[in-house]
């Protein structure tokens, strides 16, 4: 019996490659974490999701364990039950903006994703700061933040 969650290391590669090596969540550059990229189901597979191209975004460690098969979360501001971004949907400049080194939510999607990723732990705020202080964070000077991955 073929694992329908096996993600065969040509689609890994494919994922990798669309994404131009950055998290597809917070946009941290893999060549900068400890920890390598993997992709993740936007869809988990317990919810029915596919191991296919348009049911996955690349994802660092701490965006991956963070949103682990989590779909949707309450709003903060409406109360209401609110889907995670998208990457493979939605525009990731819609949702959310670079404000110093946080990730600040644009909507509610951005919201909710903000608050179960948990983008702007202090660590994660650091390593951002770092980041853009040398030029080495999608958005900072000499790196074109992608308008979408």
């Amino acid at each position: 019996v073929v694992n329908p969650a096996r993600i065969s290391p040509g689609l890994r590669k494919e994922v990798r490659e669309r994404a131009k090596g950055c998290c597809e969540y917070c946009l941290l550059p893999e060549e900068q974490a400890f920890f390598p990229y993997e992709p993740d189901h936007i869809i988990a597979t317990k919810h029915r999701g596919k191991s296919n191209t348009d049911n996955l975004a690349l994802a660092c460690f701490d965006c991956n364990r963070f949103k682990g098969s989590d779909i949707a979360s309450i709003d903060p501001v409406s109360g209401e039950l609110i889907p995670l971004f998208n990457p493979r949907s939605q525009d990731w400049s819609e949702h959310f903006r670079i404000a110093g080194s946080r990730i600040e939510p644009r909507t509610a999607i951005g919201r909710v994703t903000e608050l179960i990723l948990r983008l702007n732990l202090p660590s994660r705020v650091e390593v951002r700061k770092i980041l853009i202080a040398i030029g080495r964070y999608p958005g900072s000077r000499s790196e074109p933040r992608p308008r979408s991955l």
